[in-house]
């Protein structure tokens, strides 16, 4: 008779969050290129429940070519934040020089996207 897979993988992996030790089966796994469904040559990270509960879980497209068009060797963490904060709200500030939640202020209460916004804050 076949034991269940879960008592199997009884192995341990390191939360990239926190540092954690914490057993396989218990982990968050987390694939860095965004397709956790094409495992073939790729090594996973892992985060504990409690890391993965604290992040956000908002679409991250674009983000890695934001992060290296911000990264040049010797930037200090102080200035590479500065300079991400300042491409985030650029990129938020439409055309009209309002941003998102300007717009959202001005919004029908009955429309629910405006509760769609709010609860994926």
């Amino acid at each position: 008779m076949w034991r269940a897979r879960r008592s199997r993988d009884r192995r341990t992996v390191i939360c990239i969050a926190c540092g954690d030790s914490v057993l396989r089966e218990d982990a968050r796994e987390y694939d860095k290129e965004g397709d956790r469904w094409s495992r073939r040559d790729k090594e996973f990270e892992y985060l504990c429940t409690d890391c993965d509960d604290e992040i956000c879980h908002q679409p991250r497209d674009g983000l890695e070519s934001l992060i290296l068009s911000i990264e040049s060797d010797g930037l200090s963490r102080e200035e590479f934040l500065n300079r991400y904060a300042d491409a985030i709200s650029a990129d938020a500030t439409g055309a009209d020089g309002l941003d998102e939640m300007d717009t959202l202020d001005d919004a029908d209460p009955s429309d629910d996207t405006t509760e769609r916004f709010d609860r994926d804050r």
